[in-house]
């Protein structure tokens, strides 16, 4: 049989704009988790908690352990026109890759001012529409400190205030390095992680750089076209030692976040295991994909023909992804970044 070719409207559905959670659950770990039963297509409602009853003793489970930099930073131009920067990483000592905007008005030369002499001028435009800009009137690390906000996903229209320099970390984030959250992520809470660990699961961690391009739509009807955003991860040797005894024990391997299995699938050898280290993935999975460490999935629910979702139904298969995505719809599940999380079991 031919594999089937997919389109990027295959991955389409209708979400009214009421279930887009703009503010978090009102206190982290009380979420509710849709589980997916691959083999069945069954749906079930439970609750977040409810993962300790899914996950056996033995099994491993891999998070992603970034925080999320104060990397948004609103100014004005020489003219006196709005502005924003939103840093993506560090090239070296003085210079950081950047998106901003207006692009046209974000010009080599030009600075985006941000208040007491203190700005970031514009070195270099990128035949990719990014910049490279470096900090001025004072240190980076202060002045990310005295104006950076932390940068919410375009489909939460509030600005960030204070609650959300908690709640849009996980309990578990260590290195600065992200502009998104893994999202799955922020279900839970050290209880919970306790209770699991007291239970005989094995918790592990990497560091995967969450970028912008993680909200990125696909313009092109065939997904083959995207190109997909490039992020960078590290494996350390305890989670590859972790990922093999797992496989040798036959053990299950959960992915807390689509962010997990992207670094995970990426840095996969044929026999199942991972190899450590630091690395860059621009790995897009859509259904057809083998998984070679990957067993079970953890994630929130993700925008329509998004590569996110199309990461999903690679698991756990098409027609019963969307199913499930009707049903949370029809259930009134809160979605995205601040919303309520899914399983894949």
């Amino acid at each position: 049989m031919a594999e089937r070719r997919w389109r990027t409207s295959d991955f389409d559905y209708h979400l009214p704009d009421d279930l887009i959670a703009q503010t978090p659950s009102p206190t982290r770990g009380a979420s509710r988790l849709l589980v997916l039963d691959r083999a069945t297509g069954a749906c079930t409602d439970r609750e977040f908690a409810s993962l300790l009853d899914l996950i056996p003793p033995g099994d491993l489970l891999v998070l992603n352990s970034t925080r999320v930099r104060h990397a948004r930073f609103v100014g004005t131009r020489d003219g006196g026109g709005k502005a924003e920067i939103l840093l993506l990483h560090p090239i070296d000592g003085e210079r950081w890759l950047a998106m901003g905007r207006p692009g046209r008005a974000l010009r080599v030369g030009r600075v985006v001012h941000l208040g007491d002499a203190a700005g970031l001028e514009i070195l270099a435009v990128r035949e990719d529409g990014f910049r490279e800009v470096r900090f001025v009137g004072g240190e980076a690390g202060d002045l990310i400190d005295r104006f950076g906000q932390l940068p919410l996903p375009p489909y939460i229209t509030r600005e960030p205030d204070a609650s959300d320099d908690d709640r849009y970390q996980t309990v578990f984030a260590e290195r600065v390095g992200s502009v998104a959250a893994p999202t799955a992520g922020l279900h839970f809470t050290e209880t919970l992680l306790g209770r699991l660990r007291q239970r005989g699961v094995t918790i592990a961690s990497l560091d995967l750089e969450v970028g912008p391009g993680t909200f990125r739509p696909i313009e092109h009807d065939d997904p083959t076209e995207h190109p997909m955003h490039e992020e960078r991860y590290e494996i350390p040797e305890t989670l590859a030692r972790a990922v093999q005894d797992a496989r040798q024990r036959s053990a299950g391997i959960w992915a807390v976040g689509t962010t997990v299995v992207r670094a995970l699938e990426s840095a996969a050898d044929p026999a199942g295991g991972i190899q450590p280290g630091r690395a860059a993935t621009r790995l897009m999975i859509v259904p057809g994909h083998t998984f070679r460490v990957v067993d079970h999935l953890i994630t929130n629910f993700h925008l329509p023909r998004s590569t996110l979702l199309m990461l999903v139904a690679a698991l756990a298969g098409h027609e019963r992804t969307m199913q499930a995505y009707q049903h949370a719809v029809a259930a009134r599940y809160r979605f995205y970044s601040y919303g309520d999380a899914m399983c894949i079991i």
